[in-house]
């Protein structure tokens, strides 16, 4: 599929340069990274609200803006539908005025049928007399989007859509705005600093940090391939640990950690091969970590992989499950201050197992779920 949206641009205020480039096909690309990454920046750029100092943006083959062609489409010319943060709708208009906002140039026929049609596509029927106040969150946030939808926008933007939401609501109407996106087909950029909404909502995820692009992936690649430490650290992802390598093959590496002989999975996209006793950083999903019950006998070592013992030294309950932070039987401090690695147990498994009452264990980890970052 070719690329539908193409962004290549620069923009300087004081204290703060954005530098990016990054593409996207069909469906949603979404922006993911902290605060002040720049990625608000870039859908202003993109509306065409902000103008970049260089660059070229190009949405479905059509040029919005190239410094070097000396084109800039004024805001009105590029139709672009904007999902504003805290979705800013007119408190005194009903959401029949609110979805026909931005079609007040048109003819009275085509804005009656213009809202008509996106009234029905996002299910706002009975509502068209109602006013802001008088909707749940879930409402406000179709009328947002439909006001958005109505001038039949070639691009749709949305920024931090879900942040006005409590979290029960944010993840009912997560996977809502998702269905919506996916059937009205349009292409869309979505602007958030959440990963779970990031994976959720996107088909590529776009890492901003500091103004420049660290990785722009399909959402299963950025899941499982970090490009690097750092977007591992972004992404939020638990067990940032550091080795050294012992053999690196094509297909296998051997670590040290922690007094501890590992063995991963090498990945095939990484065509670099370390050498012997070069820094290693690795990343362990902590539900990927396994517990050795201790009623069925010493561990058989060919069925468990990477085994090691240890205690656990903390752990919370978050209801469906528990994370618990284990310390390792090893000399040293440990990798991540007071303890080495989290796991994640079903809440089942740690009543069952008396996770509470027994705080020591040993536990493998499976060479696949190792996975090694580039350096």
């Amino acid at each position: 599929m070719s690329d539908r949206l193409e962004v290549a641009i620069t923009f300087q205020v004081p204290g703060f340069d954005l530098d990016v480039a990054w593409s996207a096909g069909g469906g949603v690309a979404v922006l993911f990274g902290p605060s002040g990454a720049g990625k608000t920046l870039t859908l202003s750029c993109l509306a065409g609200l902000i103008t970049p100092a260089t660059g070229r943006i190009v949405v479905d083959g059509r040029v919005f803006f190239d410094s070097a062609a000396g084109i800039n489409l004024p805001a009105q010319a590029r139709r672009v539908g904007y999902v504003f943060q805290g979705y800013a709708l007119f408190p005194h208009l009903t959401v029949a005025d609110n979805l026909g906002f931005g079609l007040r140039d048109r003819p009275r026929a085509e804005r009656v049928s213009r809202v008509a049609r996106v009234v029905e596509q996002l299910g706002l029927g009975g509502l068209e007399q109602r006013y802001p106040r008088e909707l749940s969150g879930g409402q406000r946030q179709r009328v947002a989007l439909g006001r958005a939808l109505a001038i039949e926008p070639a691009l749709l933007l949305l920024d931090e859509p879900l942040s006005a939401l409590d979290a029960p609501l944010r993840r009912a109407l997560r996977d809502e705005l998702r269905q919506v996106l996916s059937a009205v087909g349009t292409a869309a950029v979505v602007v958030t600093h959440d990963f779970t909404e990031a994976y959720r909502l996107g088909d590529r995820i776009v890492v901003y940090d500091g103004g420049r692009v660290v990785q722009s992936a399909p959402r299963a690649e950025l899941l499982w391939q970090p490009a690097s430490e750092s977007v591992a650290r972004i992404m939020g992802i638990p067990n940032i640990l550091h080795g050294t390598v012992i053999k690196a093959t094509p297909d296998r590496i051997q670590l040290r950690w922690r007094g501890q002989i590992l063995e991963a999975v090498n990945s095939p996209t990484h065509s670099y091969l370390p050498p012997p006793e070069a820094p290693i950083a690795f990343f362990i999903r902590p539900e990927y970590v396994r517990l050795i019950r201790k009623d069925r006998g010493p561990a058989d070592v060919t069925h468990h992989m990477n085994l090691m013992t240890g205690v656990v030294v903390a752990d919370e309950d978050f209801g469906t499950t528990w994370t618990l932070r284990i310390r390792l039987d090893a000399p040293g401090p440990p990798d991540q201050g007071d303890y080495d690695l989290q796991v994640e147990v079903p809440h089942l498994v740690y009543e069952i197992l008396e996770i509470e009452r027994d705080r020591r264990w040993e536990f493998s980890i499976h060479r696949g779920s190792i996975h090694v970052l580039p350096a």
